[in-house]
């Protein structure tokens, strides 16, 4: 996920100008870099609770930039943004697609494409293969 927070880092980099005096080009560099890892970090965490997180980080950002950049400085953190959420949300597709099948392979060798029980991680054709509780034989006392 990190290409993405560089990718934004690398297009902006070079128009930073900060407005005030007190952040130098390399801090305000430096700063840049960081909203961008903190953003990525929290789309890939927790990409259903961050709402609108291009305009959170160029809500952060837009101070290291000219007013003249800003237009531009927008659409890379939009297009960058756009692109990590549809990679995290592909990602997560992927995973609940893999957790609704069964765990066993046909006879064929392929992985079975059925929907497990509930509660089970094998469909009813696989149901023999689930690991059952070992029972304990009672011994009797003498």
């Amino acid at each position: 996920m990190y290409h993405y927070s560089r990718a934004i880092f690398r297009a902006l980099k070079d128009m930073v100008e900060p407005q005030t005096d007190s952040v130098t080009p390399e801090e305000a560099r430096r700063q840049l870099l960081e909203a961008c890892e903190r953003t990525v970090e929290r789309i890939a965490e927790d990409p259903r609770y961050f709402a609108r997180p291009a305009r959170s980080l160029f809500e952060e950002i837009r101070f290291y930039f000219p007013i003249t950049q800003q237009a531009r400085v927008y659409f890379v953190v939009d297009r960058a943004i756009g692109l990590a959420l549809t990679s995290v949300r592909a990602e997560q597709a992927r995973r609940t697609e893999a957790l609704n099948r069964c765990r066993a392979t046909t006879r064929k060798g392929a992985p079975c494409q059925r929907q497990p029980l509930p509660g089970t991680a094998h469909c009813p054709s696989h149901q023999h293969l689930a690991e059952r509780p070992v029972r304990v034989a009672a011994t009797a006392a003498a």
